[in-house]
């Protein structure tokens, strides 16, 4: 028997931005915001997840709506803690109050060991019975459907909300690796600022988000796109509507993307040249909510000469990769193991 034998056993992809959690034999069962609504003292859990978001930017100062992880990592102990034990025991449904599941939770491939630990103990309060570690990006290259297995190179990028991790993996293990953190969170502040300061206009965490999904752009689009958007002058302090265009959206994200542009450009310059070889082969594999931004695939196509494709269903890719190491255990059970083992020391 592995490590792993019962049904509640399950996977959490802890995003900055959305937390998923796969539960070993029913797929993903929660694909949630990682935002927490507490009272001014933060004493009282008022809403978790989509809940909550809703209530960013329209409260009232007695009531706090936080994200408790903040650049792929806990920013908020005791909050990520009351917020990953409502989570468990909603994937959970009847079992939640009474099963300590063994979880596999994923962090950034660079993340120190105090920000490992603080993961591992926060999992552990929140009602979790044993705690595995993942590097995003092998979770991400296992969820896109590569076989990391095998003596060849794959290169993925994993741009979630806080970070944007970039691996070449090969036989199970990273050989060249770099995070950083700008990603999706980045793109919407570098929207805020841009808008602040070409209109005289400030708008919401919200309203930037949207204006990034629907008309944001990495690279020329072939049709200008326009959106209208609301918020607040600074000038009259009055509200305001302004029309947006996506060649104004590619101006305001330009600098933003570059930085992971030339993330993935210095892992590509200390690549072995056998892996380099079979990357130009395969593809750079772009996984994670950020990545789905329009247009962020050709321009890294562009800059570094090498194909370059978006995973099927990006943003689940991390936590469906946790779930498929949970079920080939034959296959990926080094991996959590020794994920343990650097804990438990």
């Amino acid at each position: 028997m592995g490590i792993f034998s019962i049904s509640t056993d399950m996977g959490i992809d802890l995003g900055t931005a959305s937390v998923l959690v796969y539960i070993k034999g029913k797929n993903i069962v929660l694909n949630e915001p990682s935002v927490v609504a507490t009272d001014g003292t933060k004493h009282k859990l008022l809403a978790v997840g989509e809940e909550a978001r809703q209530m960013i930017g329209r409260t009232p100062g007695n009531i706090i709506a936080t994200r408790p992880l903040k650049d792929g990592v806990i920013s908020d102990y005791d909050v990520t803690e009351r917020m990953l034990r409502y989570f468990i025991r909603k994937a959970l449904g009847k079992w939640g109050s009474i099963t300590r599941p063994r979880v596999v939770i994923c962090i950034p491939c660079e993340a120190t060991e105090v920000e490992k630990r603080a993961v591992k103990d926060a999992a552990l309060s929140a009602g979790a019975g044993k705690v595995f570690l993942m590097e995003e990006p092998i979770a991400a290259a296992i969820g896109a459907g590569l076989d990391i297995s095998v003596a060849s190179g794959n290169m993925v990028v994993d741009i979630g909300g806080g970070t944007t991790d970039v691996a070449v993996i090969s036989l199970g293990g990273m050989v060249v690796r770099s995070s950083i953190k700008v990603a999706g969170d980045k793109f919407d502040e570098a929207i805020v600022r841009y808008i602040r300061k070409k209109y005289n206009m400030m708008i919401g965490e919200r309203t930037s988000e949207d204006l990034k999904i629907k008309i944001g752009t990495a690279y020329p689009r072939e049709e200008d796109v326009t959106m209208d958007i609301k918020g607040r002058d600074l000038v009259s302090g009055l509200p305001k509507s302004i029309t947006i265009s996506s060649e104004e959206m590619r101006e305001a994200l330009e600098e933003t993307v570059y930085t992971i542009v030339d993330c993935v450009h210095s892992v590509l310059e200390q690549t072995p040249p056998e892996l380099a070889a079979d990357i130009i082969n395969k593809g750079i594999v772009l996984t994670g909510g950020g990545s789905l931004l329009h247009g962020l695939d050709r321009l890294i196509e562009s800059r570094t000469q090498v194909p370059t494709v978006i995973a099927d269903d990006a943003v689940s890719c991390v936590a469906l990769g946790t779930g498929k190491a949970l079920q080939e255990l034959d296959k990926y059970g080094d991996i959590l193991a020794a994920s343990a083992d650097e804990l438990s020391r």
